[in-house]
Parts: C-alpha cells; structure tokens; sequence
C-alpha cells in the first residue's frame, strides 16, 4: 500500500467520523483541529477507525503524527 492509498483510506475514515467535511477539499497539510476542527472525541473515533482499517494501534503519544493527511500516511505506512 502506497501512502497516497493510505491517505485516501485516512480521508475516507475522516469523512465518516465528520461527514460535514467535503473530501476533495481537504489538503494534505489541513491539520485535525486547527483547520478541519475536529474535537477531541472525534480524534478518539478517528483512531478507533485507523485502528480497525489497517490494525496498527496508535497511542495518545503518537496523535501528532496523524495531525494531517500528510503526516498520517506517513507515519501509517511506516507501522503497516
């Protein structure tokens, strides 16, 4: 899996958890809650899906490295 279809799969979980954001606005750089405004239980339920959609457990600790599309198929190509 490449990190554009990691980033595609992220932006599908993010517009489940938040259905109000249009996927083919979001850029890679838009950050979780300072541009798309998620709140911390929309982060949890974000987590939850990544959890679920490629298996890779993701700690507290580590939540800045999913803060952005970018970021997130980074860090999740690395633990997949």
């Amino acid at each position: 899996m490449t990190e554009d279809d990691i980033r595609r799969a992220y932006i599908e979980e993010l517009v489940r958890v938040a259905p109000d954001i249009d996927p083919a606005t979001v850029r890679g750089s838009d950050h979780l809650q300072d541009d798309l405004e998620l709140d911390s239980m929309d982060i949890l339920n974000l987590v939850i899906a990544l959890n679920s959609r490629f298996g890779v457990a993701i700690s507290e600790a580590e939540y800045p490295r999913i803060a952005t599309p970018d970021l997130a198929a980074k860090f999740l190509a690395e633990k997949i």
